[in-house]
């Protein structure tokens, strides 16, 4: 495990979202979801790809809050331009189990 500074951690934007919307990427090589979450007013709202559709359904994911990294470069997938990274953990099958605040939180907190 690569050791980084504090320096570097602090340059990452691991922001709190709500997820509005979760539909069917049919375009993606690997099952996905497009994602559209909303960051809060400093931030506004971002799309990105994510492979949890082994674990979630669109509807129960609408309305849940999510950690995203948000200053990543935007990433082309297929058609869909992501625009930042949603978060989440392995679980033993392989399958993504999102990394989630446990309580809600303003949108666009940072994780400190």
């Amino acid at each position: 495990m690569e050791t980084i500074s504090w320096n570097d951690f602090e340059k990452i934007e691991l922001r709190a979202g709500r997820i509005l919307s979760a539909e069917i990427f049919a375009e993606a090589r690997i099952p996905a979801y497009i994602l559209r979450i909303d960051f809060g007013p400093e931030i506004g709202v971002l799309k990105s790809s994510a492979r949890i559709t082994d674990r979630y359904t669109p509807e129960e994911l609408a309305g849940r809050m999510v950690a995203a990294v948000v200053n990543f470069p935007k990433k082309q997938i297929g058609p869909l331009m992501s625009e930042c990274l949603t978060t989440g953990f392995y679980d033993e099958n392989g399958g993504v189990i999102l990394c989630v605040p446990d309580m809600d939180v303003p949108l666009g907190s940072k994780l400190c």
